[in-house]
Parts: structure tokens; C-alpha cells; sequence
């Protein structure tokens, strides 16, 4: 399949996922309310915040489509990242939500119809996995796309959780079952939602990929012959797919450029699969304190500076 198909099938997914979603809030809001589930009702307000999550994530999908311009030469790339910060923020502060319910109305039972709960519940958990199954194929690739998936996914947890809550309680009568179910929940929601957080958050930190090494990237450059030192190295992704690599690489003077050069770059595509990067040769160091022009320098100063700091 092209990136163009790719592109409109993954997004008429959006669509449906969408449509399916407006469903479930419908039928768990109004169900909640007639059978005073707290389980219905949380999921309800999951998938709710879950619908504003997915028009963010359909938006990014669109806008990172944009081309490149003279105010955004990276165009829209972090599009899909932002959504995917705020979609795993949003999903840690729902599952907050839900765990305070929770523990509300732990303290505070009522009674609850286990038999309608349990239907509803089990509509709501095959709709929200077949929305998770129609963006699963997307989100191997786009971290925008994951955190939708793991959103819908989370939600499918969420109902199945009520499924089981309400066939236990139509059995044997306790209702002190929902609340508790929706407690368990909560941490597999966290445990998918954390993950996206921190990954995110990393790129729009400009971190160094956690795929990559700083110290082997430095390695493997030294490495080559007629290299001497690399310094102002810098290794950030505009988003997952998009890494990029500056730095300035100090050579022999008897060395040509033109012909290091390619190597330096050939090497650090074929070990590290990057291939956007500006690479800057220099036959003598230009800071005045040429201990940056040595990486391994100033590691080394940093360590005995944080050992001196731990010793005080």
C-alpha cells in the first residue's frame, strides 16, 4: 500500500472510530444514569474525554500532511506528537478521575442492576475493540496513532472490567464489585498511557532517541581514520520517524574533507539509521577552551564534578 492510500485509509479509520465512539457515550451515559453504576458512568466519562482524543488525533493525522514553509521549514511533523502528549496527559488525569469515583463510592455504596450493567458494558467492550483493532495497524508506526489505539484500548479494559463487575454483582449481590473493578482498570490504563507520556514528552524535549546512544555515535565517528575528536553533538528527533544529527567533527590536517566526509556520513546512516544530519569538519578547534572540542573531556569533568558535589 503507497503513503498516500496508507494516509486516507488510516484516517477513514478516524472516521469510524468516531462514529462508533459517539455510540458508546450515548448508551453508557444514559445507562449509568438509569441504573446508578459508577462503572457505567466512568466509562462513559472515558470514552468521552476518549472522543475529544480521537478528533485530536484525526486533526494531527491531517495537519502533519502540510508541507514544509518559510515559518515552519520542519512543517507539521510535531502535529502528531503534541496530540499524543495530550491524549496520554488526558488519559492520566481520566484515570485519576476514576480512581477518586472509585474509592467515593467504596465508602459510599448503592445498589445496582448487575444483569443491565453487564449488557451494556459488554456492548461498549466490543465497540472500543474493534476501534482499537482499526487503529492497530496505524500505530505501529505514529506515535499520534499509538496513543489513540492505547486510548481505545484502555476504554475496551475499562468495559470489560464493568462486564465482569456486573455479571458478579446480578450473581451475588455485591455491589462493592464495580467500584473495585474500575480501581484494577486504572492501572492497565496507566500502564499503556505512561509509556506514550514519557515518549513524547522526550521528543518535544528534543531528547537524545532512547533507541540511540550518544556515547556510541561518538565512539563510531572516532573511530574512523584521520578523525580525531567530535564535539557540539546534538542527536534529536522532530518526531519518531524524523532523526537528526549535528556536530562538528575535528580531522587530521593532512586529511581532505571531501573524502571523509561521505564516510562519516555513510557510517552513521548504515549503524544508526539516521539520515537527516549536519556534519561541520574542522582541521583545528574554534573555542577558545578547547576542552569541548573532547567530549569524553567533558564527560570526565562532569563525573568529578558529581563526585566532589556528593562528597560535600
Amino acid at each position: 500500500m503507497s503513503t498516500i492510500a496508507s494516509y486516507e485509509h488510516l484516517r477513514s479509520r478516524l472516521y469510524i472510530a468516531l462514529a462508533l465512539n459517539a455510540l458508546i457515550i450515548t448508551a453508557e451515559f444514559i445507562g449509568g444514569l438509569l441504573l446508578n453504576s459508577i462503572g457505567l458512568m466512568s466509562d462513559a466519562g472515558h470514552n468521552f474525554v476518549d472522543q475529544g482524543s480521537l478528533f485530536l488525533a484525526l486533526y494531527a493525522h491531517i495537519i502533519t500532511r502540510r508541507p514544509s514553509s518559510e515559518t515552519r521549514t520542519f512543517g507539521y511533523h510535531r502535529a502528531g506528537v503534541i496530540a499524543a502528549f495530550l491524549n496520554s496527559f488526558i488519559l492520566l488525569l481520566t484515570a485519576l478521575g476514576i480512581a477518586l469515583l472509585g474509592v467515593k463510592r467504596l465508602l459510599q455504596p448503592v445498589p445496582i442492576d448487575g444483569g443491565w450493567v453487564m449488557g451494556i458494558a459488554a456492548a461498549s467492550f466490543a465497540a472500543n475493540l474493534t476501534i482499537a483493532l482499526l487503529l492497530q495497524r496505524g500505530a505501529e508506526n505514529d506515535l499520534n496513532i499509538r496513543s489513540a489505539f492505547w486510548h481505545m484500548l484502555g476504554d475496551a479494559w475499562v468495559s470489560l472490567g464493568v462486564v465482569l463487575s456486573g455479571g458478579t454483582i446480578m450473581l451475588t449481590g455485591l455491589t462493592v464489585l464495580d467500584p473495585l473493578i474500575s480501581l484494577l482498570v486504572v492501572g492497565a490504563i496507566v500502564h499503556g498511557a505512561w509509556p506514550l507520556f514519557k515518549e513524547s514528552l522526550d521528543v518535544l524535549l528534543e531528547s537524545t532517541p532512547p533507541t540511540i546512544s550518544t556515547s556510541h555515535v561518538v565512539a563510531t565517528i572516532e573511530s574512523i581514520p584521520g578523525v580525531k575528536t567530535v564535539h557540539d553533538l546534538h542527536i534529536w528527533a522532530v518526531e519518531p520517524r524524523l532523526i537528526m544529527l549535528t556536530c562538528h567533527v575535528l580531522i587530521d590536517g593532512n586529511r581532505t574533507p571531501l573524502d571523509l566526509l561521505p564516510l562519516i556520513q555513510t557510517r552513521i546512516t548504515s549503524d544508526f539509521g539516521i539520515k537527516h544530519m549536519t556534519i561541520q569538519l574542522e582541521t583545528e578547534c574554534c573555542d577558545r577552551d578547547d576542552v569541548h572540542c573532547d567530549l569524553l573531556k567533558l564527560a570526565e569533568q562532569h563525573r568529578e564534578l558529581e563526585a566532589l558535589t556528593h562528597h560535600h
